[in-house]
């Protein structure tokens, strides 16, 4: 049975983004700073404790391309504050390379380095190829090698996978189905299978692009009700994760939803 984790509350609404490192969150020379996160000036350096700042959560997507060393994570848990959670995306190695087979290796190393995030660790997320079929016996033995007190999300990109016998073994393994949307649509069915809930934001229909609307954006707060959710924005280019993290997180509040907390951005004209 999955432990319930301290810090992990019911209905908590976390809110953020898919990694901090981009150079188009600051704002150029002359610039009048509206819409980004990092101010002028700030080296790159500091960007990870800034974030942590402003948020209380991120997904961690440099790890799917080449997993990081344990010190690596051990010198984010000391960069973050208390509370902070880092979701983390498996290495390609087992989800692109081995393709789920032969997982007992692959993740024991994953979690052996990722651990080094203590108490910071959130969800790992396994995002499957577009290419790779259902194949149920190898997800389930790929989730038996995760602890009970590990959460996982898993996003397959086949249609293949969107059937009963996967909603049921998602929910016999207490992994989330993680749900998707391109341009304001879910592009995975909305099996609620865990304790918890994922939702990855990759790109909105409104203007300027990738933004989101406000419509979409409480079309997804209606159904990110009731268990605790993560929800990041993977819109990155321009600052449109962070302004749209913001605006999602100001129509929460005024459904007075426990949520995360965010920055203050004035949205870009």
């Amino acid at each position: 049975m999955r432990r319930k984790l301290p810090g992990y509350g019911d209905g908590m609404l976390w809110i953020g983004t898919s990694g901090w490192q981009y150079r188009d969150w600051r704002p150029e020379k002359g610039a009048d700073g509206a819409g980004f996160l990092y101010p002028a000036g700030l080296p790159q350096r500091a960007w990870l404790e800034h974030y942590a700042e402003a948020f209380a959560t991120v997904e961690v997507n440099n790890a799917f391309y080449r997993l990081p060393e344990r010190t690596t994570f051990e010198r984010w848990r000391e960069r973050t504050p208390d509370g902070f959670r880092v979701a983390v995306k498996m290495s390609r190695f087992l989800t692109h390379v081995k393709r789920l087979r032969e997982p007992a290796e692959p993740v024991a190393r994953f979690l052996d380095r990722a651990s080094g995030l203590g108490d910071r660790l959130g969800p790992v997320l396994l995002q499957l190829p577009p290419t790779l079929r259902a194949d149920l016996g190898a997800l389930d033995e790929t989730l038996a090698r995760f602890p009970g007190e590990v959460r996982v999300a898993v996003e397959p990109r086949h249609d293949s996978w969107f059937t009963p016998d996967c909603e049921r073994l998602l929910r016999r393994r207490g992994a989330a189905l993680c749900w998707a949307d391109r341009r304001g649509r879910p592009v995975t069915p909305l099996w609620r299978t865990a304790d918890f809930g994922y939702l990855r934001l990759h790109e909105g229909a409104a203007k300027p692009w990738p933004r989101y609307g406000r419509a979409a954006l409480r079309s997804w707060l209606d159904r990110c009700d009731g268990p605790e959710f993560f929800v990041f924005f993977n819109n990155d280019p321009g600052g449109a994760a962070v302004i749209d993290a913001c605006v999602m997180a100001a129509e929460a509040a005024r459904r007075d939803r426990r949520i995360s907390r965010v920055p203050r951005v004035r949205p870009r004209r």
